[in-house]
């Protein structure tokens, strides 16, 4: 088990990397709550997710995390083509204050995470 992703990867045996997100969002003032609500609507339809979780700032309380993992960085280019995630973010735009922090990440290990 242990090494295992690793081992696949210098075998040829992965043909990408996994891709990962992880952004700090500020709701406008009191409008946190609706915001969440547009950002986890329609989620359990995204071809290549394999973790797309939204969370509380547990100190600012306009302030929103997410946190992706996908099979390839085309599934995330692809889902932001959807229905339902172009929706989300016509609605949500006007409930977005700010995007204080953006990384992108090459998700490697943990759990939920086959290799």
């Amino acid at each position: 088990m242990l090494g295992g992703a690793a081992i696949a990867k210098e075998s040829g045996a992965m043909e990408e990397a996994l891709y990962g997100l992880i952004g700090k969002m500020k709701a406008q003032p009191g409008k946190r709550a609706e915001l969440i609500a547009l950002l986890t609507q329609g989620t359990s339809d995204m071809p290549g997710c394999i973790a797309y979780i939204v969370a509380e700032d547990a100190k600012d309380e306009d302030g929103i995390w997410i946190s992706e993992v996908w099979r390839t960085r085309q599934h995330h280019a692809d889902s932001l083509k959807l229905p339902a995630v172009q929706e989300s973010i016509a609605k949500g735009r006007p409930l977005i204050a700010a995007f204080e922090s953006f990384v992108e990440t090459r998700p490697v290990g943990g759990v939920g995470i086959d290799g």
